[in-house]
């Protein structure tokens, strides 16, 4: 049995919460190396979790978007 289509509300919805995955991921990213830099008396760990937080963001983004549009095509 096929997924119903999604309505347009709960197209809203996901795609305002994407809209603020890829920051709050970024930011996260950040957070933990930050930390990381002071318990361990590094200083390059942020700059590390910040790019693997916006690459964590960018993937889920595209797999989202990378969905529904598989989703359309086969509605």
């Amino acid at each position: 049995m096929a997924n119903p289509r999604k309505t347009s509300a709960a197209r809203f919805a996901e795609y305002s919460a994407l809209a603020l995955l890829l920051p709050v991921s970024t930011f996260v990213g950040y957070a933990i190396g930050y930390y990381l830099d002071k318990a361990f008396g590094t200083s390059w760990l942020r700059i590390l979790f910040l790019i693997l937080g916006s690459v964590a963001g960018f993937v889920q983004l595209i797999r989202t978007i990378m969905r529904d549009s598989n989703e359309d095509d086969a509605g």
